[in-house]
């Protein structure tokens, strides 16, 4: 008599556990579906940079299209280096081609630490990411943009970088 009440126990307790394993697959899926199909609000891609040095020659180019030109965009230079890093700052240039028109170049110097808060970055062991703002919000135009990065420090190649990218974001 014990033994049944022990098994009927036992079963009456895999069967709960059937239906809440049941529950939680339906309610995943379903998420995953959900969250899976809804728009980016945002471009980004990054290189990789050969050998971690980072060349003057080598120019990744990037392209992305502008829908939704009701808001505002904010563009981000998105650098990965490890803390071997020997500089507190970059130099880059930005080429950027809007769409119909001629290639425009900008420079930009952006401070990559300080001497009190060492790197101004988020990081991981020995990896450091930055998200740099290269524009205040702007308002883009529908069409496809094409943008290039360009190393101008004067170390060339430029050691212990890892990776360079442009991150396009909507302004909330």
């Amino acid at each position: 008599m014990c033994c049944n009440f022990i098994v009927n126990h036992f079963n009456s307790a895999i069967t709960m556990f059937r239906h809440h394993l049941i529950i939680f697959c339906i309610v995943f899926t379903t998420s995953f579906i959900f969250f899976s199909c809804t728009t980016s609000d945002l471009y980004e891609k990054t290189m990789a940079i050969p050998a971690q040095q980072w060349e003057t020659s080598f120019t990744p180019e990037f392209s992305f299209t502008i829908k939704d030109t009701s808001t505002l965009y904010q563009v981000y230079f998105v650098f990965r280096h490890t803390e071997k890093y020997n500089y507190n700052n970059i130099w880059i240039n930005l080429y950027s081609q809007p769409p119909g028109d001629t290639l425009h170049k900008a420079p930009y110097e952006l401070q990559l630490a300080t001497n009190e808060k060492g790197w101004l970055a988020t990081g991981m062991n020995d990896i450091y990411e930055h998200r740099l703002k290269l524009t205040r919000p702007i308002q883009l135009n529908t069409g496809e943009y094409k943008l290039k990065l360009e190393n101008i420090m004067r170390e060339d190649p430029l050691q212990h970088v890892l990776n360079v990218g442009i991150r396009v974001e909507k302004v909330k």
